[in-house]
């Protein structure tokens, strides 16, 4: 457990009162958790500078995202890299941020994860005082503001990139929204990609996307842009058949968060195989 996790579970499940801890929180003029952790704990927060000479931190590569007829699938290769080494092989990149919403992390890899952790804990934090879940919107800004928040390490080199889906209620629809490593943040009409191989999974999702995907579907279509990205970058990783390491694949409905089992990928991954048999290079463009 964390020592983020920590402190929240210690916040909401203890019964006697901490000073500091507890008068920031009943006195807090303000719904966010960072703001919080600001006032009480700002060490906990990856925001102050730091030399970072000879260091080679880990980076996290390839996730995508795709909208299809009754919501959005995200999806994330296992690969994380050191320089040119592999650092690790079963990395997972891809979270439920909430009961509705799914996040995706790019970029130094340690950094990358406790954003979605922090990210997590601060729309619980704000439904706990607010008695009500934010807008799609007001989570796509609340997750600007900490990215932007985290600019003078990103200047350093420790950037970090996320990519937010999920379903809105009041549109009733899935949204996907990408990010700079600035804050910027910009809405995407049917997919988006982020990390090293983006470009050419990017490629990938122009030929093989279209609006009325059913969920299988589209979770079929971000296994074959992982592959393809894959492919001509060497920073994401592929399916690996012999460990059974296979991309991290969720979605976002009507019905809330579903995380596919690995078997459900593998199968997945098992047809995309079948079919780059006759075709290394995958699946054409649907002709209109």
């Amino acid at each position: 457990m964390s020592s983020l996790d920590r402190m929240n579970e210690t916040q909401w499940s203890r019964p006697h009162a901490r000073p500091g801890l507890d008068d920031a929180l009943m006195s807090a003029s303000t719904s966010s958790f960072v703001d919080l952790l600001h006032a009480v704990h700002p060490e906990l927060l990856a925001t102050a500078g730091v030399g970072t000479d000879g260091v080679q931190p880990t980076r996290a590569t390839t996730i995508v995202a795709v909208k299809y007829r009754d919501g959005v699938v995200m999806a994330g290769d296992r690969r994380a890299t050191r320089g040119h080494e592999i650092a690790q092989r079963d990395i997972e990149k891809v979270f439920a941020a909430d009961e509705a919403t799914l996040i995706g992390v790019a970029g130094a890899a340690g950094m990358a994860i406790d954003l979605a952790r922090l990210y997590r804990l601060e729309l619980s934090h704000y439904e706990k005082l607010e008695g009500a879940s934010l807008s799609f919107e007001g989570k796509a800004n609340r997750l600007a503001t900490m990215i932007r928040e985290q600019l003078t390490m990103a200047l350093q080199g420790f950037v970090v990139v996320p990519l937010l889906a999920g379903w809105d209620p009041h549109r009733r629809e899935g949204r996907v929204v990408s990010y700079d490593a600035t804050g910027g943040h910009y809405e995407e009409s049917e997919f988006a990609s982020i990390g090293s191989g983006s470009a050419f999974a990017r490629g990938s999702l122009k030929k093989l996307h279209h609006p009325d995907l059913e969920r299988d579907e589209a979770a079929l279509v971000c296994i074959q842009a992982l592959f393809d990205a894959a492919d001509d970058d060497s920073a994401t990783g592929g399916p690996d058949l012999i460990r059974a390491i296979y991309p991290v694949v969720m979605s976002a409905s009507e019905q809330g968060v579903h995380g596919f089992s690995d078997d459900a990928v593998a199968g997945l991954t098992n047809t995309m195989m079948s079919g780059r048999h006759g075709r290394p290079n995958g699946p054409g463009a649907a002709s209109s």
